[in-house]
Order: structure tokens, then C-alpha cells, then sequence
């Protein structure tokens, strides 16, 4: 039986009200990683932004893009909201197993 992908929209952040950055992945684990790692030179680079303060999941890929863009596109305010509202302190979300195949 062939396995569905899982399309991941996720918020990092560097520390609680920081900056914040949004993407989308299917495997969070290895895009948490390469965040953590710095691998690629840019925002989050220089931002120093590792820490996984919320994630949503959706089964097809344009609703999931279309997600990123509708929370890229809101105030930062509405996007602290959004976390702060199943994780209020803002804890990293990454050593709680998110995206783990359970």
C-alpha cells in the first residue's frame, strides 16, 4: 500500500516574540535539522531561528502552500496568536516527537 505524504506547515522561531519564520516540508525532522545545522545561508541563518513553536499537517500540497502563504501574508500579531494558542510557552515542539510516524 503506497503512504500518503504528509504536507507539514511549520513556525519557527529564535526565542518567544522573536523573529519568525514559516515554510512548508514533508519530512519536518530533516528540515528541523538542517534549520538546527544552519545549512543554508539566509533568514533563519541569520536569525539564529532553530526552535519548531508550531506545526499544522495537511494531505495535499496546495492547500499546505496556500496556508503558507495566508500566514506570511498576516501580521506578526495574528502569527503569535496563532502559536500561543496550543503552545504558550512557546516551547520547541521538535523535542515533543512532532512528525514522528506513529
Amino acid at each position: 500500500m503506497k503512504k500518503t505524504k504528509v504536507y507539514r506547515v511549520y513556525m519557527l522561531a529564535s526565542k518567544k516574540l522573536g523573529p519568525l519564520y514559516i515554510g512548508v516540508t514533508t519530512n519536518i525532522k530533516r528540515r528541523i535539522v538542517e534549520h538546527a545545522d544552519k545549512m543554508s545561508n539566509g533568514y533563519t541563518k541569520k536569525q539564529g531561528i532553530t526552535i519548531l513553536v508550531h506545526c499544522e499537517e495537511y494531505s495535499n500540497s496546495s492547500d499546505a502552500l496556500r496556508r503558507v502563504k495566508q500566514l506570511k501574508d498576516w501580521r506578526k500579531e495574528w502569527q503569535i496568536k496563532i502559536i500561543e494558542e496550543k503552545n504558550p510557552q512557546w516551547q520547541d515542539l521538535s523535542e515533543s516527537g512532532v512528525g514522528e510516524n506513529k
